[in-house]
């Protein structure tokens, strides 16, 4: 059985930093990710989507942390295709063309910044998010597979909005989602590493604010109904990743601590399997649905 790593998506959220969740005495930088640690094992550092970390500060995180902690490091916007502001690239590419030669000195950088993270075992895999509007076609792949290419010696995840891509073979563990308007199955694409972002099922998806799109507070039913998934994910790879994306106060933590009890808690027969690989199957509540894979 794979070990099954818990944590939120972000742990410097504006949100999270003004809900009371960090105590006193652990509000400052240092302290709030190593009060993070005590209470989980993993967490996704969204903020290279933004702007790249510093190799100083990602050597930071990996000090303040214990071993066995895991960082998800989501690929800065460009690498991924997003549009991205002139002022969230280094300084001096702010001028550069938007061409490949950029796109490779961005990942030579960003390769950079994480190599402490690395070093220091504390890497759980890069996380690639595209945006609905990259669909599947010939240039778009190659867009990927380039990408791909470029970090063929690291853990590499990939997020798609659009699930026309989940029948494409990239060599990358496939991220489930549990959103209001993506399909839930479960994704085994790689031996090492399966991974699942929770966002929520807001009903303001896709429209409003960052607080409307993620504003939900997950039932303990609603967490439960994915025992199933999460046990047939763990029996087809070697470390199993539940990331909470409803960064709405503290929800995400709630969450995150929820899940952490009801799988100490439950106890569920071992899942009907596909095979190692590329596992396809769907609890019963999906009956009548065809899985999909990446």
């Amino acid at each position: 059985m794979a070990n099954i790593l818990i944590g939120t998506c972000g742990w410097t959220d504006r949100a999270l930093l003004t809900s009371g969740w960090y105590p006193p005495g652990h509000r400052d930088t240092e302290g709030r990710l190593r009060h993070y640690a005590t209470r989980f094992p993993l967490v996704e550092a969204d903020s290279p989507y933004y702007a790249l970390p510093s190799a100083r500060t990602t050597a930071n995180w990996a000090e303040r942390t214990p071993d066995g902690f895991r960082f998800d490091v989501k690929a800065p916007a460009l690498l991924t295709g997003h549009p991205t502001r002139p002022s969230a690239l280094p300084e001096d590419l702010r001028t550069h063309p938007r061409d490949d030669a950029l796109l490779i000195e961005l990942w030579a950088r960003y390769a950079d910044a994480l190599a402490p993270l690395r070093r220091a075992d504390r890497l759980g895999t890069l996380l690639f998010q595209y945006p609905p509007s990259l669909a599947p076609g010939p240039t778009a792949e190659a867009f990927i597979r380039t990408a791909r290419e470029r970090a063929r010696d690291w853990p590499f995840a990939v997020e798609f909005r659009n699930p026309a891509w989940w029948q494409s073979d990239l060599d990358a563990t496939a991220v489930s989602v549990d959103a209001p308007t993506l399909p839930p199955p479960p994704l085994v694409t790689t031996p090492h590493l399966s991974l699942i972002r929770f966002h929520g099922h807001s009903p303001h998806w896709g429209t409003g604010t960052k607080e409307d799109r993620f504003r939900h507070t997950y039932t303990p039913q609603e967490l439960a109904e994915w025992l199933p998934r999460i046990h047939h994910l763990a029996a087809h790879t070697d470390e199993v990743h539940l990331l909470f994306n409803n960064c709405c106060g503290d929800a995400a933590a709630k969450a995150a601590e929820t899940m952490q009890t009801t799988l100490l808690t439950t106890t569920l027969p071992h899942p009907p399997t596909a095979g190692r690989g590329h596992g396809g199957w769907c609890p019963p509540a999906a009956a009548g649905e065809n899985p999909s894979h990446l």
